[in-house]
Parts: structure tokens; sequence; C-alpha cells
């Protein structure tokens, strides 16, 4: 990873722009979709959990509009590697691309509009916790996806600053998950165990 920073400018206004998005982003959904779980001031504000979960997730899409904005610039700023810029190297990049849009789209699929953007924060429960592809082959498919998505991108522009940046959403989601992870466990848990005792 070291031998990156040589290509990188870490001071670069666009490198630290698409920093800040990167790590703002889940930051901002969770603790918004939390302080909802805990108050239902959305909810009540909105009048519906599902008028306010479809809010929370068009900010949220915009906010990635945005983020993948920063990290274009970003990679445009910065110097290209040359042993990257090559057609074998571009075809990786376009099949994790391909990969990628594959997982995120179909986890959208499989979880819907409001189980992809915290509707379970709100209240709003599928059945029981997805278990269909892609989630039977993988965890958290859909920010795996994103981060095959902008490393393929990083290695299409040949760009060590978009490798460097797709390692900051790397981490950025393994948070995300560590955070999330346990509260999606517990509600289906207590969801299961609910069935149960009527049953």
């Amino acid at each position: 990873m070291t031998w990156l920073l040589g290509y990188v400018d870490p001071l670069d206004p666009h490198f630290v722009a698409a920093v800040l998005t990167i790590t703002f982003n889940p930051l901002f959904w969770n603790v918004v979709a939390r302080w909802e779980q805990k108050t239902r001031q959305l909810s009540r504000a909105f009048g519906s959990p599902y008028l306010a979960c479809y809010a929370l997730g068009g900010a949220i899409l915009l906010l990635n509009i945005l983020r993948s904005h920063c990290f274009t610039e970003a990679m445009l700023s910065q110097p290209r590697m040359d042993g990257l810029d090559n057609p074998t190297a571009y075809r990786l990049g376009l099949a994790l691309l391909g990969a990628g849009g594959v997982l995120v789209l179909s986890s959208f699929l499989a979880l819907g509009f409001t189980g992809t953007f915290l509707g379970d924060y709100f209240g709003i429960l599928k059945e029981a916790r997805v278990t269909t592809f892609p989630f039977n082959i993988l965890d958290n498919p859909m920010y795996w996806g994103s981060t095959a998505n902008y490393l393929g991108w990083a290695i299409m522009h040949a760009s060590p600053a978009g490798l460097l940046l797709t390692a900051v959403v790397a981490l950025a989601y393994v948070v995300a998950i560590l955070y999330e992870e346990p509260f999606t466990a517990a509600i289906y848990q207590q969801k299961s165990s609910q069935l149960h005792k009527r049953s």
C-alpha cells in the first residue's frame, strides 16, 4: 500500500473531498437511521415510516452520486500509473465493474427500496432476513459490490489515487457493517421469537 503514496498527493483538494464524502456517507445514514429508530421523529415529520424511509433513501442516493463524482475528480487530478495503463488492466477493471454492478443490482432487487435504505430502522421489516442471491454467496453484497465498482473504476483509470480511495471505501464499509450487523441480527431474532410465541 505504501508504494501507492508515491503517486498520490493526499492534500489535493479533490482527494480530500473524496475521502470526506466516502467517510461521511455511512456515518450519515447510520446516525440518522439510529436516531429514527430511537425517536421516530422522521416518521412523524413525514406522516409515515415509508415516506420517511423514501426520503432518507433519496438523500443517500444523492450523497452517493456526490461521492462517486468526488472519487472520479480525485482520480483525474492525480497521476496515472503506467503499470495499470494497458488493455489487460482495463478489461480487469471492466470485469470488476460488471461483477460489482451485478452484486449491487441483485441486492437491491432482493431487498427492495425500503430493505436497501434502512427500512428496518423505520420498523419496515421483511418477513424474514433475505438469504437468496446474492446474500447466499456473500454477506453484505451491496457493500462489496460497491467496493468492486470503485476498484474497477480505479483500475480502468490506471489511478493509484483511485486504488487508495477504494481502500478507504472498503474500510468505511467494514466499520458500517460492524455497526449495522448486530442491530439487523437482533431485530430479526426478536421478530422470529415473537412469531414463535404466537404459534
